[in-house]
């Protein structure tokens, strides 16, 4: 399979752990953490990651929700969309 990247993006009141949980979830599945770059923002943290899925162990959907659950259970926004779709939505 050639390689597929994700856009996966983190918002929400800051608090530790953030990175922990949503990298967590992507190791268990196999995918691979290309670039990170996160910042707070008056109290509230912004994340966003670029990642290989290529090798991943579940279907794109599947990691959606899995990203999404422990975004609810941690208190975070979370949102993963394929590069092309997060870039053409992103344009200037």
């Amino acid at each position: 399979m050639s390689e597929e990247r994700i856009i996966v993006t983190a918002l929400g009141r800051n608090k530790v752990g953030i990175v922990a949980g949503i990298s967590t979830v992507l190791a268990e599945h196999n995918a691979s953490i290309i670039e990170l770059t996160s910042a707070e923002m008056s109290g509230h943290f912004v994340m966003v990651m670029l990642v290989d899925i290529s090798k991943i162990d579940v279907s794109l959907t599947g990691l959606q929700e899995n990203l999404n659950n422990k975004g609810k259970e941690i208190g975070v926004q979370v949102t993963a969309q394929h590069e092309d779709i997060f870039r053409y939505m992103h344009r200037i």
